[in-house]
């Protein structure tokens, strides 16, 4: 397969390559690994929440990403990223300061008033709709590590070669459909891949 059609594909095929993983919970990235982890879920028969994640971006340059926090996470950084680009952790206190606030707007957003769930002793799969450098995914698999799952997965469809390696020492298990060696982008792995809007996220977390 050279792409996907769309998310909703995606999940399915990502959900068959899960069979047979203990899951008692699935925790999706907003906006586009809703979709995905609203299919899983669905498949797999147990329910669905969000994990919300933010970049943090360089300062002058914000697209750039130097590291990444995740609902009741620390930030995870790139020291590779931070060396090049001269920076260090303190000077991203700004970033760090805005992105948390930024965070703690989308979950209420999302999770709609919900409290998060309890993840100790549970058998936990986090997804998303794909990983190119797996930084955001790093600081989501830390955030529920330190909620102490009895097991953690992370499930993705499509993913760098390189990433999906780099994460397997943040998870018990990675299970992704296909991880290409060379990536590009997320995006150019589906055939639609258009941004969801919050209404489209709340609806497929209501879905499950």
């Amino acid at each position: 397969m050279h792409s996907f059609p769309d998310r909703a594909t995606a999940g399915a095929l990502l959900a068959e390559a899960l069979a047979g993983t203990p899951a008692d919970i699935v925790l999706a990235l907003p906006r586009g690994g809703v979709a995905v982890g609203a299919v899983v879920a669905q498949a797999l028969g147990v329910p669905l929440d969000v994990l919300v994640t933010r970049k943090l971006g360089h300062p002058l340059q914000p697209e750039l990403g130097l590291g990444a926090i995740a609902e009741g996470g620390e930030p995870v950084f790139d020291h590779t990223m931070l060396r090049r680009t001269g920076y260090d952790e303190h000077d991203l206190a700004d970033v760090v300061a805005a992105e948390r606030a930024e965070l703690a707007r989308r979950v209420g957003v999302y999770r709609e008033g919900r409290p998060p769930p309890d993840l100790r002793g549970r058998d936990v799969i986090v997804v998303d709709d794909g990983l190119a450098t797996g930084g955001t995914a790093r600081a989501a698999l830390r955030a529920v590590r330190a909620k102490r799952p009895r097991r953690l997965t992370l499930a993705v469809p499509v993913g760098a070669a390189a990433a999906v390696r780099s994460l397997e020492s943040e998870a018990d298990e990675v299970v992704v459909v296909m991880a290409p060696e060379a990536f590009g982008s997320v995006g150019g792995w589906y055939e639609r891949f258009e941004q969801l809007t919050d209404d489209e996220t709340r609806a497929c977390l209501r879905s499950v």
